[in-house]
């Protein structure tokens, strides 16, 4: 790890997170939180106040006014609620903050259990244990390195067979299916830390029992072993080797206080935790916005030309610049949307995307190009409203502070890094700071910038035409539907806890529950694909439905679609479908409800829109709607509807 001093180019900061900005006034906003008795008020302010940058002592501040919000549950609060309980093996209560702090810094309201020291199983086996009273949403093992290698009940002298690592693994597996059985909840696995020192030297592999050669053997084999169970892995031995060992494991504090995690390395844990609940809950980042000068080349196109700007081999900082476009090129083909907001004339911007040979961006690349005078924060509006995602999808990269202040005042639900002054920096930059984390890479994710451009098509048809049914009939378009399956399972769990504005009851659902739909004969779940002239969508809408109260009566407990597909006319389409199903299983009604957010307020009138009569109607806004299937008649839906095999 690099020397930690100020002058190391801004990247290896003293303090952590080192990507958020600073608040010189983080003293006087954290006494106005604390005095702030309006608990809607407070969490607004919480949320901001955790996007700056604290250290250990003031995150414990910070934490103690969000575990009183979190402990309110009379209280309705704009976040996303989850129980996290953490079962361990070491001291983990210097922990605490730092997650709840970094949750609520992806707009997640953390309440936390902290189980007893080491008694992790007893808790899961005991049905009356303050675990099962918890009832966990999310559970993270965090088992540490020393119990790991000292779990197996093999001897010293054969601990070089696999079978000591294979014992540990079961265990692990079993604590993990107690969980999953217990709570259908989202399971995370610390990895461990490699912590010991080598016996051999260079050549430690030699020695398959040493425990530094264990750890490494247990972290390769736990990688495979979590992708068969659904359990994601909390990957601290890759962030170790990263930062370095010594920040992350003190060995006198482990000795004095049993933390394997120093407190020098809580507010990292604190944030790769958050990452991943954030993952699972749809709240991670979607689209990179991206300044052009001076953030993807060196120099301003406007002035130098685009024989002047800095990019490409022959100098280390246009190659920084091309190691960086790079990263984002690999971003954009694992589903982070890109886009461009740039104070430029656009014909200049397009230069280097369209002439210059070492830029590795082009133009196909970018889903929303937005060049011109503008300030930045109405071209990032107009961005987010293009591409049909909210402001908190974005993160604004930019290398000039003046910039970067103003779309923070103007925008605070935007995310925007600190960047370091020199542009080799950037990538890691990016990439510590985790706005794009996932826990799983489907097909719709790796053509979604094309996904997104050829929708810009269509819109630009959509304005042109004067007939909208013409136009509509001209796509050629295909509503393809199957019930859920194994196959497109990934891709159902992403979309039910990503989409937030086309959702009707925003309803979340892990893998397991989803699967216990797939299993459940009262259930059905259906997925639909939308392709055109243009190409396909994807996997854009799901119904998840219900006939558990009496068979005559079917319950649509989910209903939600991408809003890239909107104004198609594919809401009736997917009703027919499910008009269909429903008829062929008996049922007499469909019965919808509708369940207000801050985001879904879009979709309060879809039941209606859809010849739905309203029943019941609710003090929060929200309603229940229910539709007679025998005065039911689809009206002209100007797409084919077709059942789809897994070959099509």
């Amino acid at each position: 790890m690099p020397d930690k001093t100020a002058a190391s180019a801004g990247l290896h900061d003293p303090l952590p997170l080192y990507w958020l900005p600073a608040a010189e006034d983080w003293s006087d906003r954290i006494k106005v939180l604390e005095a702030e008795i309006d608990p809607n008020a407070a969490w607004n302010r919480a949320l901001t106040l955790a996007s700056f940058r604290a250290d250990f002592i003031r995150t414990c501040r910070l934490d103690r006014t969000i575990r009183r919000l979190s402990e309110a549950s009379s209280e309705v609060l704009n976040g996303k609620r989850i129980r996290l309980a953490i079962l361990g093996s070491s001291t983990v209560a210097h922990l605490v903050p730092a997650i709840r702090v970094a949750c609520a810094r992806r707009g997640i309201l953390a309440s936390i259990y902290e189980a007893e020291y080491g008694q992790y199983l007893q808790e899961l086996n005991d049905t009356s244990s303050g675990l099962h009273q918890f009832v966990p949403t999310a559970i993270l093992f965090a088992i540490d390195t020393y119990h790991l290698t000292n779990a197996s009940t093999e001897s010293a002298a054969s601990l070089a067979d696999k079978h000591a690592t294979d014992e540990v693994l079961d265990r692990l597996v079993d604590c993990w299916r107690l969980a999953h059985n217990a709570f259908q909840c989202h399971v995370i696995q610390q990895t461990a830390l490699p912590l010991f020192p080598a016996l051999l030297g260079n050549n430690e592999h030699r020695s398959p029992g040493s425990r530094y050669s264990r750890v490494t053997i247990f972290n390769n084999r736990v990688r495979v072993v979590a992708d068969e169970s659904n359990v994601d892995l909390l990957a601290i031995d890759a962030r170790a080797a990263q930062d370095g060992v010594a920040l992350w494991h003190d060995p006198v504090l482990w000795h004095r206080a049993k933390q394997e995690i120093s407190p020098s390395a809580a507010l990292q844990y604190g944030d790769l935790v958050a990452r991943l609940l954030a993952a699972r809950q749809g709240r991670s980042y979607k689209c990179a916005v991206l300044d052009l000068d001076n953030t993807l080349w060196g120099g301003v196109i406007g002035d130098d030309g685009l024989e002047g700007i800095v990019l490409g081999q022959g100098s280390a900082l246009g190659e920084a610049f091309v190691c960086f476009q790079e990263y984002l090129w690999d971003l954009g083909h694992r589903g982070v949307i890109l886009a461009v907001c740039s104070k430029n004339d656009e014909s200049n911007a397009l230069a280097p995307f369209d002439r210059h040979p070492e830029m590795v961006l082009k133009r196909d690349e970018i889903a929303s190009f937005r060049t011109n005078w503008d300030d930045k924060p109405a071209n990032i509006r107009a961005i987010a409203q293009s591409l049909n995602i909210g402001l908190d999808s974005l993160v604004c990269i930019d290398d000039n502070p003046f910039e970067r202040s103003l779309v923070r005042r103007e925008l605070p639900m935007v995310a925007v890094p600190e960047m370091p002054e020199d542009p080799a920096l950037f990538a890691c930059c990016i990439a510590d700071a985790g706005y794009f984390e996932s826990v799983a890479l489907t097909e719709e994710d790796q053509q979604r910038t094309r996904q997104y451009q050829t929708n810009n098509a269509r819109d630009v048809l959509t304005r042109q035409s004067t007939d909208m049914p013409t136009y509509l009939r001209s796509l050629q378009m295909r509503l393809l539907w199957r019930e859920f399956d194994v196959v497109g399972l990934q891709r159902i769990v992403q979309l039910i806890n990503k989409t937030n504005q086309f959702n009707l009851t925003t309803r979340r659902y892990t893998e397991a529950e989803v699967l216990a739909v797939m299993n459940d004969n009262r259930k059905f779940g259906l997925q639909f694909r939308l392709t055109d002239k243009f190409g396909d969508n994807g996997i854009i809408a799901i119904i998840i439905g219900t006939s558990e109260q009496t068979p005559e009566e079917i319950r649509l407990d989910s209903w939600l679609m991408s809003c890239r597909v909107l104004g198609r006319h594919v809401e009736e389409a997917t009703l027919a479908v499910a008009v269909d199903l429903a008829r062929s299983v008996g049922a007499v009604r469909l019965v919808g409800d509708y369940y207000p957010t801050s985001k879904n307020e879009m979709v309060k009138e879809h039941y209606a829109k859809l010849g739905f009569t309203a029943v019941e109607t609710r003090g929060d806004g929200g309603s229940r709607s229910v539709l007679d299937l025998s005065q039911y008649r689809p009206p002209e839906l100007f797409m084919a509807i077709q059942r789809e095999n897994h070959s099509d």
